[in-house]
């Protein structure tokens, strides 16, 4: 599945075929392959396995892009605009029926930059007359152009503000998790010893019992590690409390120096 998020569809008029495109969340700008296949009437899946054989081209396809069809929802393969140009010149034009060669060309030369177009100015055609219809046309209708082009920059710019707010949402959430992850170690360290305050209370534990059972005759490590856990309210040593860990260090150097006089673990 893939992570780019569409936040703009296009269908784009291209000497007479209608090919679909869609602006992602990082602003780059994807054509549906299956579209442009059909309408150079070349099989879309040894073209799909050209592009993903191809170092450069398969790091702009993506194979999962949500796209809004006819039928609904639907999952495209897709290919980054700017590549098309250098995926359409390993086609030959003696490969295809002849009477699309003409139209390969012009795909060639031409198709890359009417898609970029069409998601900056809002022209949704190839037709290179417009302009010069559009400057003959009244005043009323270039005011009437140029203000609905306006109003689709406008609409196409807060499209990308809220997808990026979205993404930087996304990212500051995962970072704000990240932070709690790490706020949570950091007070899990906080509250027990460590490994090796860990054995230097075990050591010492050792040094009593071993001392006391020489002087009794008996196993002392249990009744020595009871002791320690009734003194400090804990079930296992390694949950003692970082902050009483020099309390119990001190208790149990007290300890053993009254059984073997005032000599230190």
């Amino acid at each position: 599945m893939s992570d780019l998020v569409p936040v703009e569809q296009k269908t784009i008029t291209f000497y007479n075929d209608e090919l679909t495109a869609v602006r992602v969340s990082d602003g780059q700008i994807y054509v549906s392959i299956k579209h442009m296949c059909d309408a150079l009437g070349i099989a879309q899946r040894g073209q799909v396995l050209r592009i993903k054989r191809n170092d450069v081209l398969s790091e702009g396809y993506e194979g999962e892009i949500m796209m809004i069809t006819p039928g609904g929802r639907q999952r495209a393969g897709m290919l980054r605009a700017d590549l098309v140009p250098l995926w359409l010149s390993g086609i030959e034009t003696s490969r295809v029926n002849e009477e699309v060669r003409d139209k390969l060309v012009r795909y060639q030369k031409e198709v890359a930059k009417v898609l970029w177009e069409a998601f900056q100015d809002g022209r949704l055609t190839a037709d290179h007359d417009f302009d010069e219809l559009l400057a003959h046309a009244s005043q009323d209708a270039v005011d009437a152009y140029q203000m609905a082009m306006a109003i689709v920059k406008l609409a196409r710019n807060q499209i990308v503000i809220e997808a990026q707010l979205t993404d930087h949402g996304r990212v500051l959430a995962d970072y704000g998790r990240r932070l709690e992850t790490i706020e949570a170690d950091m007070h899990h360290e906080e509250r027990t010893i460590t490994e090796t305050q860990a054995t230097e209370i075990s050591q010492a534990v050792k040094s009593i019992a071993i001392a006391m059972g020489k002087k009794t005759g008996r196993n002392e490590f249990g009744a020595t590690w009871g002791e320690f856990y009734r003194k400090f309210g804990v079930s296992k040593y390694r949950h003692l409390p970082a902050a009483k860990f020099e309390e119990a260090m001190a208790w149990l150097n007290e300890f053993y120096q009254s059984l073997v006089g005032d000599a230190p673990f």
